[in-house]
């Protein structure tokens, strides 16, 4: 675990930055977690600080605590939809935020399947490398329950995906096969790049209404994402980008972000696409 030391003289809109990762990987949401880092900011500024040692430490633990109590306040995901997380786009380092701490998009989506405290746990450890005894002073309680924690996380996850993977060029290139595929209305060439087992999920929050969820299945998706272009992408601007780590394709319409769709690749074949069309998710980053 990696803390700065206290500095009285310090900006604190200069933690801001610093905070944010640890909000976000926990709640899934970049508003979400900016409005959270500022409020422990704001709260900040008003205590006395004389029985603080380490400023950034203290202010971790608050973030993390308030994220971990806002994430189970969150609404339950309904039977008939899913809910997918904000994308933040990882191609330029053009902000103070240290985007290698941000998740892959796959990871925080596989994410939703724990409580917000195995999800806390399972970040700490794995991601922001801390030990349990550091994990049990943070959140509050033993060591052992955060080894028992940890356990019930990789046990409900059971998957080899990694946290923060990056885009490989030759996944990014095959996105160009992709969209000509689509295009032509192509289904030989759409299935040769889809693996057979294909999970595709749309999110469109409560404005906009998808097609369908959650769609598996090397027929049903190609079917369900040629259906889907036709009828809503069909001459809007393509980009290519990078969101979260994996490589993603951006559709606008009348210059703003319509649709983006984050993709996870496996043996050069896509594996997941997660489609977010709620603009809720999109204007605040890509807008």
């Amino acid at each position: 675990m990696s803390t700065l030391s206290y500095n009285k003289n310090l900006d604190l809109k200069n933690y801001s930055d610093i905070l944010f990762p640890y909000a976000y990987n926990i709640l899934g949401s970049s508003e979400d977690a900016k409005d959270t880092v500022q409020d422990i900011l704001i709260k900040y500024l008003s205590i006395d600080k004389n029985h603080i040692e380490n400023e950034i430490g203290f202010l971790i633990k608050s973030v993390i605590n308030q994220s971990i109590n806002l994430k189970k306040r969150q609404k339950k995901i309904s039977a008939d939809s899913i809910w997918l997380p904000e994308p933040i786009s990882t191609e330029k380092a053009d902000d103070n935020i240290n985007k290698e701490e941000i998740l892959s998009y796959s990871m925080l989506t596989l994410l939703e399947k724990l409580s917000a405290k195995e999800r806390a746990v399972f970040i700490l450890k794995e991601s922001f490398d801390y030990s349990h005894k550091e994990i049990a002073e943070t959140i509050g309680f033993t060591i052992e329950n955060s080894r028992k924690l940890l356990s019930r996380a990789k046990n409900k996850l059971n998957t080899t995906r990694v946290l923060k993977n990056k885009a490989h060029q030759q996944d990014t290139s095959q996105l160009k096969y992709y969209v000509e595929a689509m295009k032509t209305g192509d289904v030989a060439t759409l299935k040769k790049l889809l693996s057979e087992d294909i999970l595709l999920a749309a999110d469109g929050g409560e404005s906009v209404k998808v097609v369908r969820a959650v769609t598996m299945g090397i027929t049903d998706v190609s079917k369900l994402l040629l259906y889907v272009f036709k009828a809503f992408l069909t001459g809007l601007e393509v980009r290519m980008s990078s969101v979260n780590h994996q490589p993603a394709i951006l559709y606008y319409k009348n210059q703003a972000l319509y649709n983006c769709q984050v993709f996870e690749f496996e043996k050069n074949r896509i594996k997941s696409i997660y489609s977010v069309v709620d603009p809720q998710k999109l204007k605040a980053l890509f807008g």
